[in-house]
């Protein structure tokens, strides 16, 4: 397997070429860049890239139409936010879209590299504090993934239990270790649980568990 193909949509060329660089210092190639979300639909149909790295803020079509088209499109390609934005309209806007993540522009190098190697693990990924944030405005009832959760199945205890523990944070890996069973078959439950929940990704699935009151107290 080839290194990960990343295509970077950004409105500034300056910046996107530091990106760069970062990426492939990283061992990443840089499939393309665009500068708007209407570039991006094309080129992400062009260059089938595993990632990516998507401003939300550009003229024309945004970074927020751009990943809604891209995910109905292509959902096995992974999209994250990369932006000076922290509004939460912005932020929930991205997770309904599809968003496999939401990281700021002022992330240290390090952190960044790190959240991108946890994406490839297949975890949503965010900015440190925007999960803790999204969590707590769900649970003071803000409005949820604009789907209404009605006659899901019901979870079993173990998946009720796998739930918890992602929406907590938990790796796949930590989930397995703290259930005793393995890793692939967390894999299996939290695809099993997206499935019954009508969920498309574990961001969604942590703000669901939110909403319906799932997540543990910390003792």
């Amino acid at each position: 397997m080839g290194p990960r193909k990343v295509l970077l949509v950004d409105d500034h060329a300056l910046f996107r070429d530091g990106i760069a660089s970062l990426l492939r210092a990283g061992g990443l190639e840089v499939a393309g860049q665009a500068g708007n979300g209407e570039e991006a639909i094309r080129k992400a149909r062009d260059l089938k890239p595993d990632v990516i790295l998507m401003d939300v803020k550009m003229p024309g079509v945004s970074g927020l139409e751009a990943t809604r088209a891209i995910k109905t499109e292509m959902p096995e390609v992974k999209v994250v936010m990369l932006t000076v934005s922290d509004d939460e309209q912005d932020l929930f806007e991205a997770i309904k879209g599809g968003a496999d993540g939401y990281i700021l522009k002022d992330t240290p190098g390090d952190d960044f590299s790190e959240l991108l190697t946890r994406l490839f693990e297949g975890e949503p990924v965010f900015s440190r504090g925007l999960a803790a944030r999204m969590l707590s405005e769900f649970r003071r009832g803000r409005p949820g993934t604009g789907r209404e959760e009605t006659a899901e199945e019901e979870l079993s205890d173990r998946e009720l239990e796998v739930l918890q523990l992602a929406a907590g944070g938990a790796t796949n890996k930590e989930i397995a270790a703290r259930l005793f069973i393995s890793e692939s078959t967390a894999n299996y439950h939290i695809r099993n649980i997206l499935s019954k929940l009508h969920l498309r990704n574990r961001a969604e699935a942590a703000a669901y568990a939110a909403r319906k009151g799932l997540l543990k107290t910390p003792s």
